[in-house]
């Protein structure tokens, strides 16, 4: 349990977006940051199992800060912070295929957003917790690895496909066109 208290000290300590709005709470009420994130904690913990609304509010914790943290990365001269956050969205891709087709299901048990937001939040850690980086070298990668020659050319073969497609749709547009002209 300290481990855990610790690190939660260590997050609090950090500067982002999140901390700098609990350090001017705490200087404006006088209340503990800590006791402050933990109250919010609860609360959202709680929201997500009984508020309505409760997917839109777990999509926008698995949406809004990786996509201003990406901005970020692609602004800032590291490569590092662009393939941590890549890894995140290539996993949220797959996560919400995936939810596509159990989330009518899953839906209906009580803690499923909560769960749901707990492994969003998992995938965004920092550090060597970050779940997208254990997800994506444990299961993505060596699928992928071991399938990518087949996917390209099915790719290949379906972007041929619909290249052909749209050359023949504007090649009879041209026709129609020009046999419309001549009709005038």
């Amino acid at each position: 349990m300290d481990g855990l208290r610790q690190r939660f000290e260590r997050l609090l300590e950090q500067r982002n977006l999140a901390t700098e709005a609990l350090r001017a709470l705490e200087a404006r009420t006088g209340v503990d940051k800590r006791y402050l994130a933990a109250g919010a904690a609860t609360l959202l913990s709680l929201y997500l199992v009984f508020g309505y609304g409760a997917s839109l509010l777990c999509n926008l914790i698995g949406f809004v800060y990786p996509a201003y943290a990406s901005i970020k990365a692609v602004e800032s001269p590291s490569k590092e912070d662009d393939t941590v956050w890549l890894t995140y969205w290539v996993v949220y891709s797959l996560f919400g295929l995936v939810e596509f087709f159990s989330d009518l299901l899953l839906s209906w048990f009580p803690f499923y957003y909560v769960g749901k937001c707990a492994f969003l939040l998992f995938c965004m850690a920092p550090g060597p917790w970050n779940g997208a980086h254990m997800l994506y070298h444990h299961a993505i990668r060596p699928l992928f690895l071991k399938h990518h020659e087949a996917v390209d050319s099915v790719v290949r073969e379906l972007s041929g496909q619909a290249l052909d497609m749209a050359a023949g749709f504007t090649r009879d547009a041209k026709v129609n066109s020009s046999q419309g002209q001549k009709d005038k």
